[in-house]
């Protein structure tokens, strides 16, 4: 019974790394700021998961959502603020440099561990941080330039901004205890929303109008891209070691990487692919190092 709870919550895990890995396509063709596309998609998740709930006949346990009640606010806001930096880095970059930018969030997790979850920083952990700040001066585009051009830099900033954001994510989540997967994203989600309408009520601006197109895009990222994927996520966390999650959650930039790639035909220069190699990498060496050490 516990191997086969593992192994639906692997495959749970895939399913969501895979959607998120595909966000930065559909966002791409969404004609609106990226504060009010994530926005609509924190309401449009939210709106789903409490019609998934509803279903299930389950009420969401107040006792529980009081009991986390800082943790899941927190993190719910730190979750917005996330949307809106990774949307803004897809503006001004490469789906593929933003989402490898973002996806330095583990290594600033192993930095973070040693004073918030007092684990060990090895030799090891160290090497592998130093090899990822390498990969992400090659997809920089810096060596070759000799500087950062307007749009590239911004783009990154925003993309490590985003990062930081989601390592707090990570590292709240652990302070989060013993409450239904569905209560905990809905509550995540929702606060996400509503921590970003006074910034959308301030920063907005007119945009093109919605076609059929886009409104079809912008529902498939609110249900499908948050709803669903990232009650997927949080109900695998239950039956993973952290080191598992870790592991897998690599899943999505390879497949942000290679979309964007095929289906966007943005350019992969050598250099991109050495230092994707070198983030990609050094992370899944930190956190196979780490799984071996400790097995669930």
């Amino acid at each position: 019974m516990h191997m086969n709870q593992n192994r639906a919550a692997l495959i749970k895990l895939t399913v969501s790394m895979i959607l998120f890995g595909t966000i930065g396509i559909f966002v791409k063709h969404i004609p609106l700021q990226s504060s009010m596309i994530a926005l609509v998609r924190g309401i449009v998740g939210t709106i789903f998961l409490l019609s998934v709930i509803a279903c299930r006949r389950k009420p969401i346990s107040i006792a529980s959502l009081k009991a986390n009640f800082l943790w899941l606010s927190l993190s719910g806001a730190c979750i917005g603020f996330n949307w809106i930096l990774l949307f803004e880095s897809y503006r001004y970059t490469s789906v593929a440099v933003s989402t490898l930018c973002y996806y330095m969030a583990p290594i600033l997790v192993i930095l973070a561990s040693p004073l918030l979850l007092k684990e060990s920083l090895t030799v090891k952990k160290v090497l592998c941080v130093i090899t990822a700040i390498v990969g992400m001066i090659l997809i920089s585009g810096v060596l070759q330039s000799g500087s950062f051009g307007a749009g590239q830099g911004k783009g990154i900033l925003f993309g490590l901004s985003a990062a930081v954001l989601y390592a707090s994510v990570v590292l709240m989540n652990k302070k989060i205890k013993n409450i239904d997967s569905y209560d905990k994203t809905v509550m995540q989600l929702g606060v996400a929303a509503l921590v970003m309408l006074p910034y959308c009520a301030v920063t907005y601006q007119a945009a093109e109008p919605l076609t059929v197109d886009s409104v079809l895009l912008l529902l498939t990222v609110g249900v499908v891209h948050t709803g669903f994927a990232y009650y997927l996520y949080f109900a695998s966390m239950s039956h993973l070691s952290a080191q598992s999650v870790a592991v897998i959650s690599y899943l999505d930039p390879v497949v942000a990487v290679i979309l964007s790639v095929v289906l966007l035909s943005e350019p992969l220069r050598l250099t991109d692919l050495i230092g994707a190699i070198l983030i990609l990498g050094a992370a899944l060496v930190s956190e196979l190092h780490a799984a071996g050490k400790s097995k669930p």
